[in-house]
């Protein structure tokens, strides 16, 4: 099942970003540390094309330390592209981001030429947090579900650093099937849009693949028949691991589905990143060749159904 979220008021989030985008001077867009090409949006780089571009890796304190360097190596090799890791709750945020902002539009300074910044983030990617902890008081709303904050604020970091906030969004179609799963597995859509239970299959098919230590210590299966385990005998381990059993013995998948992501996204499981640069590309290759096959696929059926005459001629 292919992962799509794209509720009304996206739509008008994406309006009003390509209006403000015209008038400011840089861009920072806020990536979950965790899968920071997953949660790229696409629509951002084209509703901000010609912009500087801040890319600052929230929540690294939840990602891969090692990964994290390769990520952040990757982004500040691209041109007009500068990257930094951040926790969104740590004290020193402010400080990175301004310093970072300032050095990247020098001549953008003093009252009479303020430096106008817009920051743009996917749902739930910990913006407000961010934002609320720079500012020193709570002007943005905060919560643990995708789509919080539902309108553009400007707000000053100082008399000549303006701010604007806008709206997580998505993009109306994610054709990675993998950075799908990776943002709802995050908690970037929502819970209406997704089936918890395929996307603790698919985050257990990763772990065991690259992070299979840390998947046997955070639910006592250190013995070694455990690496042979498939996706769904490590969800019925963890349920009775977690007692998400119904009457009779039988597994409580959604519980258990419920269990493994919240653990992810807590940390509680390990530090983990469940993407390269590398499996990136190569993902996004397979899904651009699965688009080009389907487009080809609906241009031959029109250009058949346009030959066909109707029946009384």
């Amino acid at each position: 099942m292919a992962i799509q979220w794209f509720p009304g008021h996206m739509n008008k989030s994406k309006k009003a970003i390509a209006e403000r985008a015209k008038s400011v001077d840089m861009v920072i867009e806020m990536l979950d540390a965790r899968m920071p090409a997953s949660s790229e949006n696409p629509l951002l780089a084209q509703l901000s094309k010609g912009k500087p571009k801040l890319k600052i890796l929230n929540k690294q304190d939840l990602a891969d330390p090692e990964r994290t360097k390769i990520w952040l190596e990757h982004y500040n090799s691209r041109p007009d592209t500068r990257a930094i890791a951040l926790d969104s709750s740590e004290t020193g945020a402010h400080g990175k981001i301004t310093q970072a902002c300032r050095a990247m539009i020098p001549h953008r300074q003093g009252i009479d030429k303020p430096l106008r910044v817009l920051i743009c983030g996917i749902p739930n990617v910990g913006k407000s947090t961010l934002i609320n902890g720079m500012i020193g008081k709570k002007s943005a709303k905060t919560g643990n579900e995708p789509g919080i904050t539902k309108a553009e604020q400007r707000l000053f970091l100082a008399d000549d650093f303006w701010l604007y906030d806008t709206p997580g969004m998505l993009w109306p179609k994610i054709i990675v099937e993998e950075g799908g799963y990776n943002l709802a597995a995050g908690g970037a859509v929502g819970r209406n849009a997704l089936d918890e239970e395929e996307v603790a299959l698919e985050l257990l098919d990763y772990l065991r693949r690259h992070y299979l230590p840390m998947l046997q210590e955070r639910y006592q299966a250190d013995k070694d028949p455990s690496s042979h385990w498939d996706d769904n005998s490590w969800l019925e381990w963890i349920a009775k691991k977690r007692g998400a059993v119904l009457s009779g013995g039988r597994v409580n998948y959604q519980k258990a589905a419920e269990n493994i992501l919240t653990d992810f996204r807590e940390g509680k499981i390990g530090r983990i990143t469940l993407e390269t640069p590398n499996q990136w590309e190569t993902w996004l290759k397979k899904a651009r060749q699965k688009e080009a096959e389907l487009k080809a696929i609906r241009e031959a059926r029109k250009a058949e159904r346009k030959g066909q005459k109707p029946a009384d001629e």
